[in-house]
């Protein structure tokens, strides 16, 4: 059983794009906005480049690289009128993996060529709203995957 919700997982798959927050070595952040899947065999949030970005040369990747921590935010609007936010917040264990992305982005059926290196978030606390209940129904917990 997935730590994500079954509104969740729809969510998640159904957005194209997340931000994902980072620390580097000096402890300043950083929020970049990414691509992303969800792995649903995992559970990881799975963040590439496409090919030939040089995903291993940028900060995100070597910020993740040195503290093996992120957060990705992945929210929108369903509508203005009335105001309905809503939104995902995933913050775990970071991976910054090296090889492999070609393979992981067509398993996992990504719009475009990923380079070969990507970056893993495995859930440690998930934060949503409006997802499972109002905009402004918080539900926070730390993630737990059964099975």
């Amino acid at each position: 059983m997935s730590a994500f919700t079954t509104a969740e997982i729809e969510y998640l798959r159904g957005q194209p794009l997340g931000r994902l927050a980072t620390v580097g070595p000096d402890g300043r952040p950083q929020v970049k906005p990414v691509g992303f899947l969800l792995d649903p065999e995992t559970d990881e949030l799975v963040v590439g480049g496409y090919a030939g970005s040089g995903m291993a040369t940028s900060k995100k990747f070597r910020d993740i690289a040195a503290s093996g921590v992120a957060a990705l935010v992945v929210d929108d609007v369903a509508t203005v009128d009335p105001w309905t936010p809503r939104g995902v917040e995933v913050r775990g264990v970071a991976e910054a993996c090296t090889a492999g992305g070609a393979e992981i982005g067509k398993r996992l059926g990504a719009s475009f060529d990923f380079d070969p290196a990507f970056i893993l978030v495995r859930p440690t606390r998930i934060v949503s709203w409006g997802i499972d209940g109002s905009s402004y129904e918080v539900s926070a917990r730390d993630a737990v995957r059964v099975g």
